[in-house]
């Protein structure tokens, strides 16, 4: 395993449609998830849970992705809504992030979405640790009541991604990031 820093300045995301199997074992799976906790958490309120899809858990969850589709586009052609169908069929596991964020008397409602969006990282990272690629994606039905309905999410729930894991194709593209220079600045007081 590579040393914690080369890990993390080599993780790159894969497109979804490039992961295949096999997926991670139902024991890795528990490391990711147990990795995806492990995130600040003011107050120990777990402001965020994970729903797991794999094997044909992704096509049910597909087809109430399709139906919402085919309900907020009646004269979609039906080769989109299929597309729509096969939207959590492009890797073999996907881990949804759902942010519990809520009012509460002490801890500021946007520290608990940071701690979910914090989980969601940890999951990616920790997928690229157990060698498989990763990518965090937030679509149309991320926000569409419907879905989120008829996956299971509360009405207080919001989704914070869906993160498709799976064999990567080979290694990373590296991507243009801003210089430092661009993006960090040192306080120098008043």
């Amino acid at each position: 395993m590579p040393d914690a820093l080369e890990l993390l300045k080599t993780r790159r995301s894969f497109k979804a449609m490039e992961l295949s199997g096999p997926g991670p074992s139902p024991a890795e799976v528990d490391t990711l998830l147990t990795v995806a906790s492990r995130v600040p958490d003011h107050g120990k309120l777990a402001p965020w849970r994970f729903i797991v899809f794999e094997g044909e858990a992704r096509r049910t969850a597909g087809n109430a992705i399709a139906n919402a589709f085919h309900t907020k586009y009646p004269d979609a052609k039906l080769e989109h809504v299929a597309a729509e169908r096969e939207r959590l069929l492009r890797a073999p596991l996907v881990i949804a992030v759902v942010s519990r964020a809520a009012p509460h008397v002490k801890i500021p409602e946007w520290e608990q979405v940071l701690s979910a969006g914090a989980a969601a990282m940890n999951l990616v990272t920790a997928a690229h640790a157990l060698g498989y690629g990763a990518n965090w994606i937030t679509e149309w039905y991320a926000y569409d009541r419907a879905v989120l309905d008829a996956l299971g999410l509360e009405p207080h729930e919001r989704m914070a991604g869906f993160i498709h894991i799976g064999r990567p194709p080979g290694p990373p593209e590296e991507r243009p990031r801003p210089p430092l220079a661009e993006i960090a600045t040192r306080f120098k007081g008043a």
